[in-house]
């Protein structure tokens, strides 16, 4: 086991020393993750990244190396270091499930625990859901402009060594095919797919070596990437090498769209009418759009996925919105501080779903808002008394996928346009009504 009991900030471990030695630290209290609103221009946003965050938090404990390093920085003091080394999260934690949309408001995780076991999970959890969430969003974004035509996740290159396997699971959540990262593919069974680069290439003495060899080696169903010198000699070159029957050929520069038109003709009037094209080069959902009238067959995507095509984060925060009382009740607590407000109370939440189309985003304090039988509860228990419950793992990657097109599926038509506009339906405390939602141009 390795411990991620340090992968948080120095400032929660001083709350907590502070807080037993003002007596407040074992005040039950709720904590809730949110965001305040979608990234600009964003109408809807996918959850990703709880099920690593319920991973981590299992090895979330404070071994001897983690204690001595804490000590030797002087971090916090002996008696909370001594409460440290026997830190367990022992509280329970509802959230939305893995794949789930979610708005401006949405709870999308509450933690109901002490103060001091609660405040030490913020930036574990903030860290993973802001990035995989972000990731997640932008990839919805573009596999729904994509339709049938998949989508491979190829951006490890373009991000840091740990981001990367994160940001090809949240992408295979959102909908994404495939990835090139091969430690998403052995952690969280993310399908794996790659050929050979430009390198591969130019080690030969030309091209047709090059196709040769890879040909040779994995097969006619490769793809042979066939913009390295020029692309209608390349394409002649590949089919000339692999046959008809060759499986694809990859654009990876130019431009794209009359590229795909011209390879599409040649590749036809070579009998290779069942050869597919793939595209890459920084595609983006915009990108990927622009080419929905193109003969592509599929598209990679690395940086503007990777990054969360313009919004890396998904600006979610974690706030205290209810805590113990010195009489023993609980008391309602909230932000309001100018432009960062809070909603304080224990929240839950519906989606109001009419004839399959999602209406509203209900949100109840204390108490689940009423609903019929077509509207769908959000929270679901993900761990009880420090012990997880919801699943993890492959399986709970499958699983989320599955959610993430159905709820996907739920919104009205006007949520999948790429141009600005307000989110897709409105959040609505239940002490409002509810507004009929709308499409924005």
């Amino acid at each position: 086991m390795t411990s991620t009991a340090l992968l948080t900030d120095h400032y929660e471990l001083t709350m907590v020393q502070a807080a037993l030695r003002s007596g407040a630290a074992h005040r039950r209290s709720v904590f809730e993750l949110f965001a305040r609103k979608l990234p600009e221009g964003r109408r809807y946003g996918v959850v990703a990244g709880t099920g690593r965050f319920l991973e981590a938090l299992v090895d979330f404990t404070f071994g001897e190396a983690e204690l001595e390093h804490l000590r030797t920085h002087r971090v916090v003091d002996e008696p909370t270091l001594e409460w440290l080394a026997g830190y367990r999260f022992s509280g329970d934690v509802h959230g939305y499930p893995e794949g789930e949309l979610y708005f401006g408001h949405s709870p999308l995780m509450v933690v109901e625990s002490t103060f001091a076991e609660g405040v030490l999970l913020e930036t574990l959890a903030l860290s993973m859901l802001n990035h995989d969430s972000a990731v997640a969003s932008a990839a919805s974004r573009m596999t729904a402009v994509a339709g049938d035509r998949p989508c491979i996740e190829m951006g490890s290159r373009r991000t840091a060594e740990g981001s990367a396997v994160a940001a090809a699971r949240a992408a295979y959540v959102a909908g994404f095919a495939s990835t090139s990262n091969l430690e998403a593919g052995r952690r969280w069974g993310v399908p794996t797919a790659g050929t050979a680069a430009h390198s591969f290439t130019l080690l030969h003495d030309g091209e047709r070596e090059a196709f040769t060899a890879q040909v040779e080696s994995l097969g006619t169903d490769t793809a042979l990437l066939v913009d390295t010198y020029d692309v209608t000699r390349g394409v002649q070159t590949a089919v000339e090498v692999a046959g008809t029957g060759l499986g694809a050929v990859r654009l990876d520069s130019g431009d794209l769209l009359g590229q795909a038109h011209a390879v599409r003709r040649q590749l036809d009037d070579l009998g290779a009418t069942g050869t597919r094209i793939v595209v890459t080069s920084d595609l983006d959902e915009y990108a990927i759009a622009s080419l929905a009238a193109a003969p592509v067959d599929t598209y990679g995507v690395g940086t503007r996925l990777v990054t969360g095509s313009g919004h890396p984060t998904a600006g979610m925060v974690y706030k205290l919105v209810a805590r113990e009382g010195e009489d023993g009740t609980m008391v309602d607590v909230a932000k309001a501080s100018a432009h960062k407000t809070s909603v304080g109370g224990r929240k839950t939440a519906v989606r109001r779903v009419v004839d399959g189309v999602a209406q509203a985003e209900l949100v109840g304090i204390g108490e689940v808002p009423q609903h019929d039988g077509d509207d769908r509860e959000l929270l679901v228990p993900l761990v009880r008394g420090g012990q997880v419950v919801a699943p993890t793992g492959p399986e709970a990657v499958e699983a989320a996928r599955a959610r993430h097109a159905a709820s996907r599926a739920e919104l009205p038509a006007a949520a999948l346009r790429l141009s600005a506009g307000e989110q897709a339906v409105p959040t609505v405390f239940v002490d409002e009504q509810p507004a009929p939602a709308t499409g924005h141009a």
